[in-house]
């Protein structure tokens, strides 16, 4: 059984996709409330977290949302989940849904296959500045 924070979502990232990094450091900028955590996909826990939802860690490079005991969500979805959970004026991201998901997640791939082209692409996965360590797992 894995070890993971109770009552925490958790997002599991490309760490070594610039557009990831960034996308975490804005849900680390707006998470007021301390929802979530973050883990590499490349990571030995994200594979572990990969395997124990039963996602084939070679058939995703996308982002995913974990919310232990509860569900989990990816592609489009999962951004869409992110936003919901971040609230506010986020929480209007969730009019994406009445996009049917094949289209969004159509686009969402279109961006995930492109987005070391465009925003280049990490020798190694980030490492979290000691202030934001907490909000990682290992």
């Amino acid at each position: 059984m894995l070890d993971l924070p109770k009552n925490k979502k958790i997002i599991l990232f490309d760490g070594l996709c610039n557009l990831c990094e960034a996308s975490v450091q804005f849900v680390i900028k707006h998470d007021t409330q301390d929802q979530f955590r973050f883990v590499a996909l490349q990571s030995e826990l994200g594979q572990q977290i990969l395997n124990h939802i039963g996602i084939n860690p070679k058939n995703i490079d996308s982002t995913v949302l974990y919310e232990p005991g509860i569900a989990y969500y990816y592609k489009s979805n999962a951004a869409i989940q992110i936003a919901r959970h971040l609230g506010g004026l986020f929480h209007f991201g969730t009019v994406f849904r009445i996009i049917p998901t094949a289209l969004r997640n159509a686009l969402y791939d279109y961006i995930a296959a492109n987005r070391y082209k465009w925003y280049g692409k990490k020798q190694s996965c980030m490492t979290p500045t000691p202030e934001l360590k907490a909000k990682f797992l290992e």
